[in-house]
């Protein structure tokens, strides 16, 4: 089975709709697991704008890259410009990839103005996830 980490700064948005959707398309032919350089809980609005599309992320963790430094991935996907250049170096033979994708959970404006970017960086990493899948497993 392989194993896969999703890697962002605070491991509180876009990982963790990553996570979801990754888990969803892969079903049992992965383990999907998500992490921060720094663990910043899971936001409200992914859980939300994730809950709209089916995908329940309530209990998801925020956790730390560090927890996992001793699983041999198979893949390494950063989600953000900052975790790519600052995660730390951990041994593995796993094929690193990475997608920036803006961060929601900086929106500023009305609650509507807000959902709506939460809502368009879900479909954009939705489609990553259903490509990262298709493509590798």
């Amino acid at each position: 089975m392989k194993k896969i980490l999703v890697l962002c700064t605070g491991n509180s948005c876009r990982s963790q709709i990553a996570e979801g959707y990754l888990r969803y398309f892969a079903r049992e032919k992965a383990e999907i697991y998500s992490a921060g350089i720094e663990a910043h809980g899971v936001n409200p609005r992914a859980i939300l704008t994730m809950k709209e599309d089916g995908i329940d992320i309530l209990n998801y963790t925020s956790n730390n890259v560090d927890e996992y430094s001793t699983i041999d991935f198979d893949f390494v996907i950063t989600v953000c410009d900052n975790a790519q250049e600052n995660c730390p170096y951990f041994p593995t033979w796993a094929k690193k990839l990475h997608h920036n994708f803006t961060d929601p959970a900086k929106a500023k404006g009305t609650e509507e103005e807000i959902m709506k970017l939460f809502r368009e960086v879900r479909k954009e990493i939705k489609i990553y996830s259903k490509k990262f899948i298709a493509d590798n497993l």
